[in-house]
C-alpha cells in the first residue's frame, strides 16, 4: 500500500478511485487487486473508532469471500470471541438474580458452527467492525496495488450528472483544513456511505422510510458481569419483560459489553448516567457499568433507484441501508463489492462484453431490496413487542406468560437462523446466466435449499480429500465437471470447445474435473448435470451435459451475447438437462 496524506503525494490521475474507505470500499480494492487491478482509496478517517462496534455479525457467505483473498483465518484469529466460546441467542426475562429465566434459544444463530462447516467453506463469525477493518486496513497495507489516502474526503464528481456523463470524471477532495485537491478517474465508486457524495452527485437519492422509534447503542465495560450471569453463554441476549427492553452481548472475554435499548426517544438527550441505568435494567441492579459511548441511531429501510450510471458505481451504505436485525447490512455490502470487482476486472482487461458492467446493479438491486423487506419484517417484533409483566413472576401465572412468550418468539427464528437469506439469493433474471427452464427453489429466509439453478450460487461440498469444492473455482471462469460422467476422457479434452471460445475472446477460464463429494454423493446429482459453469464469484452462469453450449454460455456470462455459437449451442441446454430431472436433489438445509 501507498499510504498518502500530504496534497502534494495525490495522483492527478488514476484508473479506479473509490471513495470511502470501510469493509466495502477496503474490500473491493483488495479484491481488485487480487486480479491485477490497482485502485487508490480516499478515506476521511485516519483511524478505526473502537467505539463504535456497529455491525458485529460476519455471515458464512462474506467470511467465504474472505477465505476467497487469504483473510478469514486472520479475520478469526483477530476476532476477541471465538466461535467456541458460543453460538446461540437467548430471550430472557433478565441475566442475573433469580428473576432470570430463558425463555428461548435460537442455536447455531449467524451460521456459527464449530468444526466443520456444510454450506460453505466458512462459518460465520462474531466480531466487531473495527476490528474487521483493522484486518481489511493492515492487508491493504501489504498490498501494493492498492494507494490508501486517509484524512481525505471525496466531496463531489463534477462531470457525472446526466446521459452525456464520460469518463475521465474530475473527483474532488478536500482535507480537514479546506485544502482541495481533484483526481482524474476512469472508474469512480461510491463507497461512501449513506450522505455518500457520489451518489449526490450523480443526482441519485435513497428512496424508503424509517422505524417509528428509534434506539441506542451503549458501550460498557463491567467487571462482575461474566460472573453474575445465571443463563447459559450466547453471542446476543435479548431482555423483555423489563422496564427497559432490548439487547445485550460479550464484546470480548475481557469485560467489554455491549447493549441496544430499542424503543428510545431520539428527541431524549441520554446521559452516560442515563445509558448506565438502562443497562441496569437490562441486566441486573447489582452490576457494575461504566458507560465507555453511546450512539443513538434510528433503523432506515432506504434504496437507490439506480446502482451506477456511465462509469461510476454504488456500493454498500451508498446504495442501500438496512435495518440491522438479522445482521443482513454489512454482509449485503460485501456482497456488492464482490459482485462489482470482477466485472471491472474484466472491463479493465479487456475481455469484458458491453452488458457485463450493466450486469451490477441488475443483480445486486434486487439481492438489497429482498434483504431490507426481510430485516424491517424481523423490526416489527423487537424485545419490547414481547413485554408482559408477568414474565418474571412465580408460580402458575408466570410460567403461563412465559410460555406464551417463547410460542410467540418462534417469529424470530429468520432474524437468527436465515440461511435461505444469505445463501439462497440468485440472479436467475440476470442478462449473464443461460436459464434452463427449471423452477427455481422457492425463497425462503429461513430454509436452504442448495441448487445449481443458473443464476445460484454453486452448492458447497466437502471433497473425499478433505478439500472444499470451492478451492477448484479460480479468479476467472471454471468449467467444473463431474469426473465420473466423462468416461475417462480428461476434461480439458471433453470441453476443448469451451477453451477455444475462451482463447477466441480472452476470457479467462479453466477445466477441471471433481469427483463425488465427502458423502459418496456424484456431483452430477447435486448439479443436476453433468457440468457448472462457475462465475469468478462463485454463482452459477449455466448447467448442461453439452461443450458446445457451454462454449456459448462462457460468452453470455462474460457479457458478450452476439457469439454465433449461441443461436446454435443453447437450446441443445433444455433438452439434454430433461435427463437429468429424475436424479436432481435439492436437498433442504434448515
Amino acid at each position: 500500500m501507498n499510504a498518502l496524506h500530504n496534497a502534494e503525494d495525490i495522483p492527478g490521475e488514476v484508473q479506479v478511485l473509490i471513495a470511502g474507505g470501510g469493509p466495502s470500499g477496503l474490500f473491493l480494492a483488495l479484491d481488485l487487486a487480487a486480479r491485477g487491478i490497482p485502485s487508490t482509496v480516499i478515506e476521511p478517517r485516519t483511524a478505526v473508532d473502537h467505539t463504535r462496534p456497529r455491525a458485529k455479525t460476519t455471515n458464512a457467505r462474506t467470511m467465504t469471500h474472505l477465505r476467497r483473498l487469504g483473510l478469514a483465518d486472520l479475520l478469526r484469529d483477530a476476532s476477541p470471541l471465538p466461535v467456541d466460546y458460543a453460538q446461540d441467542v437467548i430471550f430472557c426475562t433478565g441475566l442475573t438474580g433469580p428473576a432470570s429465566h430463558e425463555l428461548r434459544r435460537f442455536r447455531n444463530a449467524f451460521q456459527l458452527v464449530p468444526g466443520r462447516y456444510g454450506p460453505q467453506p466458512e462459518c460465520g463469525q462474531q466480531v466487531p467492525q473495527p476490528v474487521l477493518e483493522e484486518v481489511l486496513r493492515a492487508a491493504v497495507a501489504d498490498n501494493p496495488l492498492v494507494t490508501f489516502l486517509a484524512g481525505w474526503t471525496v466531496t463531489g464528481v463534477s462531470n457525472a450528472e446526466g446521459d452525456a456523463a464520460t469518463p475521465p470524471y474530475a473527483v474532488v477532495a478536500t482535507n480537514p483544513g479546506g485544502t482541495e485537491r481533484t483526481v482524474r478517474a476512469d472508474f469512480v465508486i461510491g463507497a461512501d456511505g449513506a450522505s455518500s457524495a457520489v451518489r449526490r452527485s450523480l443526482g441519485l437519492r435513497l428512496e424508503g422510510g424509517s422505524a417509528a422509534l428509534s434506539n441506542i447503542s451503549i458501550l460498557f465495560r463491567s467487571d462482575s458481569l461474566a460472573s453474575a450471569i445465571t443463563l447459559d453463554p450466547a453471542v446476543q441476549y435479548w431482555v423483555v419483560g423489563s422496564e427497559t427492553s432490548g439487547m445485550v452481548g460479550p464484546m470480548d472475554l475481557a469485560g467489554t459489553w455491549w447493549a441496544i435499548v430499542q424503543g428510545v426517544d431520539p428527541a431524549v438527550a441520554v446521559s452516560a448516567g442515563d445509558a448506565a441505568a438502562m443497562v441496569r435494567s437490562l441486566v441486573g441492579a447489582g452490576v457494575d457499568i461504566e458507560v465507555l459511548a453511546t450512539d443513538p441511531w434510528t433503523a432506515r429501510m432506504l434504496l437507490a433507484p439506480e446502482y451506477s450510471r456511465g462509469d461510476i458505481f454504488l456500493v454498500g451504505d451508498a446504495a442501500h441501508l438496512n435495518p440491522p436485525w438479522g445482521g443482513h447490512g454489512f454482509n449485503t455490502c460485501i456482497g456488492d463489492a464482490a459482485n462489482l470487482a470482477w466485472k471491472l476486472a474484466a472491463t479493465i482487461k479487456g475481455w469484458a462484453g458491453p452488458g457485463l458492467l450493466d450486469s451490477y446493479g441488475q443483480e445486486r438491486r434486487p439481492v438489497a431490496a429482498r434483504t431490507i423487506r426481510d430485516a424491517a419484517e424481523n423490526g416489527k417484533a423487537l424485545a419490547y413487542h414481547f413485554a408482559d409483566p408477568e414474565l418474571a413472576a412465580t408460580g402458575p401465572a408466570g410460567e403461563a406468560a412465559r410460555e406464551r412468550a417463547e410460542a410467540a418468539l418462534a417469529v424470530k427464528q429468520s432474524e437468527f437462523d436465515s440461511l435461505g437469506l444469505v445463501l439462497g439469493y440468485a440472479y436467475g433474471d440476470s442478462p449473464l446466466v443461460v436459464p434452463d427452464g427449471l423452477p427455481a427453489p422457492a425463497e425462503d429466509p429461513i430454509h436452504y435449499v442448495p441448487s445449481a439453478r443458473p443464476g445460484a450460487l454453486l452448492p458447497h461440498a466437502w471433497l473425499p480429500d478433505g478439500t472444499s469444492l470451492y478451492g477448484h473455482v479460480g479468479t476467472g471462469f471454471t468449467l467444473l465437471a463431474d469426473a465420473g460422467r466423462l468416461g475417462g476422457v480428461p476434461a480439458a479434452t471433453f470441453f476443448e470447445p469451451v477453451l477455444a471460445a475462451a482463447a477466441r475472446q480472452s476470457i479467462p477460464v479453466a477445466v477441471a474435473a471433481v469427483g463425488s463429494s465427502g458423502e459418496g454423493t456424484p456431483l452430477s446429482v447435486l448439479w443436476g448435470a453433468e457440468a457448472v459453469l462457475v462465475r469468478p464469484d462463485q454463482h452459477v452462469a449455466w448447467r448442461g451435459n453439452s461443450a458446445e453450449a457451454a462454449a456459448a454460455a462462457l460468452s453470455v456470462a462474460a457479457g458478450w451475447a452476439s457469439d454465433p455459437l449461441v443461436e446454435t449451442a443453447l437450446p441443445e441446454q433444455a433438452a439434454s438437462l430433461d435427463n437429468t430431472r429424475s436424479t436432481r436433489v435439492d436437498a433442504v438445509i434448515p
